[in-house]
This record gives structure tokens, sequence and C-alpha cells, in this order.
């Protein structure tokens, strides 16, 4: 919103230039293209300027305006769905709607490196403890150090929803007959779920291993498939299970599994490599599943590495290239190019790195903004939410001087241009925090190469490669989230000797 005397000093400043736009706004720094030819216009024929701007009658109602945030929290919070079903209105429209009549409610997760996400056996016992209690949930969840919603979503994922949340004796049982009957229900519901959940791991197991479809017919498949199904589940069920399930003799599968065992000496190494290929975001390549290998004190060459995961037809994302292209010229005072395209650092707070990218999912729009560490990739803090707004990157910035324990210590924080760097509260928390401010020029994305080249392994690894269809954003959100902190505590960096950010500085007994 610009004063009277500002579009007066434009006006006059563009006939002055002999009406040269762009030399008038790079004068100025203000205003844009249309606005200065509307301000001429009007100008020109009122031979004045208005004092201040008229408002226009609003385009949607009250009533509308409620209608649609109704619509948005009663289905599952999907912006695309309400604008789908109401016809109005924009994204960003709808998004300040839903900030007007329910603050807090877009979601934003904000996070700090160091946090090591809860072991699955930790979830298992959790929900054990849930079905098995006596008290209250939140007692459980506090015991743990998790949220009480957490805990009931551990329990949804490993049982389903259908499972009941408590399974304590009722107080007053049932006389012993109508007992006797429910206890014989429940026996055979339960032997028809180990049956289920038997099918599904076989179906699975198949896919994984033979690169059937979900849908196969398991008696189908040959014996020596039926063998090598049979062989990877033998830890988790009994072989007469297996057995009968894929109508598999006994003796067919001893002399199958022989007959594999000499034939193919690096059966253990592929199940190794299939395993930690899919536990790693299907992102790895043979040198840090070689790594990966070594650790487990299993050293083969990366030539038998790269053929056995060719067979298995195991093969990590690569990015798509695409044309660079930057705009050159800048409007405005900015800070220095400290770190002038040098991304290395002897020490970690010395250098960081910051940006935003955006990822469109059909359910909408999610945007990320993290904070690297030049030293060793890490991801000091990060938020994600679903409006780029300055409440994104400020929380962020919070986030990581809370990481900052020594107060000599003072990084310097590079990030592009955009306003969400120029607003009075980032520019407060620098200042405050004693940081040191870097900027790239202005549409050169190669001045903050290190930070652009987290966003395009994060994309390929984790984004380009799946079908978001069924999404919600809530969900995007945590498995964004639980990514970034898999690749701060157990992604394999090369660079780093083969060991992960965190699991680098504990080698050098940094603190996180």
């Amino acid at each position: 919103m610009y004063s009277y005397e500002d579009r007066v000093r434009a006006v006059r400043l563009y006939i002055k230039l002999g009406k040269r736009v762009a030399a008038t706004i790079r004068q100025l720094g203000y205003p844009t293209k249309n606005s200065l030819k509307s301000w001429h216009r009007e100008y020109e024929k009122c031979h004045d300027l208005r004092s201040g701007y008229v408002r226009s009658k609003p385009k949607y109602s009250p009533e509308q305006k409620k209608s649609a945030v109704d619509h948005y929290l009663g289905h599952d919070r999907c912006v695309a769905e309400t604008i789908r079903a109401l016809g109005y209105p924009g994204r960003g429209t709808l998004a300040a709607w839903i900030e007007e009549l329910h603050p807090g409610t877009g979601k934003r997760v904000v996070g700090k490196a160091g946090c090591v996400p809860k072991l699955q056996a930790v979830k298992q016992a959790a929900v054990i403890e849930l079905c098995t209690r006596e008290g209250g949930a939140r007692v459980i969840a506090e015991k743990i150090g998790v949220s009480r919603p957490t805990l009931y979503n551990w329990k949804n994922k490993l049982l389903g929803r259908e499972a009941p949340a408590s399974m304590k004796r009722p107080k007053n049982p049932a006389p012993a007959p109508e007992r006797a009957e429910l206890e014989r229900k429940v026996e055979s519901l339960q032997r028809d779920i180990r049956q289920l959940q038997l099918e599904h791991d076989l179906l699975k197991k198949a896919n994984e291993l033979l690169k059937k479809d979900l849908g196969v017919d398991l008696q189908l498949l040959s014996n020596r498939e039926k063998a090598m199904l049979v062989d990877a589940l033998r830890k988790t069920y009994a072989l007469p299970a297996l057995f009968a399930a894929l109508g598999l003799a006994r003796s067919s599968y001893f002399y199958h599994r022989a007959r594999l065992l000499v034939a193919d000496k690096y059966a253990g190494v592929r199940r190794a490599i299939t395993e930690i290929f899919e536990h790693n975001h299907r992102c790895y390549g043979y040198r840090r599943i070689r790594a990966a290998l070594s650790r487990r004190q299993t050293f083969i060459s990366e030539k038998i590495v790269r053929r056995l995961m060719r067979q298995e037809g195991l093969a990590a994302a690569t990015a798509k290239r695409r044309r660079y292209g930057s705009y050159l010229g800048e409007i405005g005072l900015a800070p220095e190019n400290i770190v002038n395209r040098d991304f290395r650092a002897a020490a970690p707070n010395e250098k960081w790195l910051t940006d935003i990218t955006e990822f469109q999912i059909p359910a909408g729009k999610v945007y990320l903004s993290p904070l690297i560490d030049c030293f060793d990739g890490l991801v000091v803090s990060w938020s994600i939410g679903t409006r780029p707004d300055a409440e994104l990157v400020n929380s962020m910035l919070d986030a990581a001087i809370e990481t900052v324990t020594d107060s000599n210590v003072r990084p310097v924080v590079h990030s592009d241009r955009g306003a969400h760097y120029r607003w009075p509260g980032w520019l407060t928390r620098m200042r405050e925090a004693r940081l040191i401010r870097s900027m790239s020029r202005k549409g050169c994305s190669p001045d903050n190469a290190a930070c652009e080249g987290f966003f395009g392994r994060l994309k390929t690894e984790l984004f380009y490669s799946r079908d978001w269809q069924a999404t919600t954003v809530e969900q995007f959100i945590e498995v964004v989230d639980s990514y970034i902190r898999w690749y701060n505590a157990k992604r394999i960096k090369v660079s780093l000797g083969s060991l992960s950010p965190l699991e680098y500085r504990e080698s050098l007994r940094i603190a996180a």
C-alpha cells in the first residue's frame, strides 16, 4: 500500500524519464509495471491522484467464507476437495479464511537435529501396554515421551483401526456358557487374522523377491519360487503353516533349498542388499550399499554389488537434467555474499544455508524451510507448513538458535534475496542472536548450490519416485519430517567416511 506522496513522486519521475517503466522502477525501487501505468492513466485523466484507495465490495460473503471453512474442516482438511466441491475460492484465499476463523489450524512441524525416532520395538511394546492397560493412555504416553495421539497412531498402524484400544477384562465377567462361546469366537477370529497375515506376508515377499504382482496366485508359482518364499519367512512362521498356505511338499522344499544354497553363494548377500535398499527409501546406489554391507562385516567388491543389484532390479532414483537459467539484475540493497560459493566449513555452526522449497501434491501445497550446516550437511533445524509465510522461516531460525550453546560462535546465515529474509522479524532475530547475514545474487541459484543440492536429493529420493494421489497434507508432512530425521541419523554419506552426519559428529566427539 503506497501513500499519496509516493504515487505522485513515481508518476512525475515516470513522465520526466520519458515514460520509461524500467528506468523509473530501477531508480525508485517500486512499484510494479502495471501499478505505475495505472497511476499514470489516472493522473492524465484527472490531473491528480486519489488521496486514498477505494475499497471494493468483497467478492465473497461471510456465509460463503464460513461454508468453505466448515467444508474444509469436515472433509479431512483437504484444500483440493473443498475447492473442487464448492467451486471457490483459490488456495491462498481459503488458507487466509482458515487462519482468520480458526487460527493455528494450518499444519506446521518444527524439528531440531539430534531427535532420533522411536525404534520399532519401542512402538510395539507401547502398543501392547496400551491394549493391556488398567489406567489411562496418557500415563503410558508420558512415560514413553510421546503425545497421546501418537500412541494411538502407532496402534492403528500395527493393529489396524478396527482393533480395540483396550483389551482388559471387564470387572463383571459374563456367565460361564456365554464366556466360553465368546472365547471360541475370539480364538476363531485370531486364527483367521493369523492366516490373513500369513497370506499378506507371502504376497509381499513374492513382490519383493520374485518381482511378482501383489495379486499373483501363490499356487501357480513353481516349487523353486515357493521354496524361496518359505526360506524368507521361516523365522516368522512355522514351516507346516507355510507349506499348507503354498501347497508345497516338505521334501520339495528341502530339495530346492539345498539346490539354491549350492547354486547361489550370494543368497544371504542378496537379502542383505535388498533389505538395506528398502529400509533406506530406495535411494542407495552401489557405493552406499557396499559401505552399509561393510558395517555388517560383509566385504565384497563394488562390481559384485553392482551385479547383484542389477539382477535384483534395484536401481536408485536419479535426478532429471534441467536447463539452467537465472535472472540478472537486482533492486534495493542487500548484504554482501560472504559465502561466495565456498560451502566448506572447518567446524560446526560456521556457515548455515537456508531456502524454501515447495511440494505440490493432489491434496495441496506443502513448503519446507531447512537450515543446512556446511560442515557436514546436517539439517540443523527445519519447519514444514502449508503457507510460505514469515512464521515458517522464523520458527525454523528460532529452533536453530537454540542449538548454539557457545556465545562466542557467530554463524554466517546465507540465503537468497527472498522477502522472507528481509522482514523485520527475521532481521530482529538475526541481530539479537548476533548472526551474520549473507545473500546470493538476484536470481542466481548456484550461489546457494549446497542448499539446492539438498532439495534435489530429497525430491529425487523421496518425492518424485512415489504416488501421492491418496496422501493428505498432514500425512505428507509426517513423511517429510521422518525423512529429514532419517537423513540426519542414518543416511550414509560417502564424503563423511560412510557415516551419517550425526554419526560423523559422534566420531569427532562433537555434540549435535
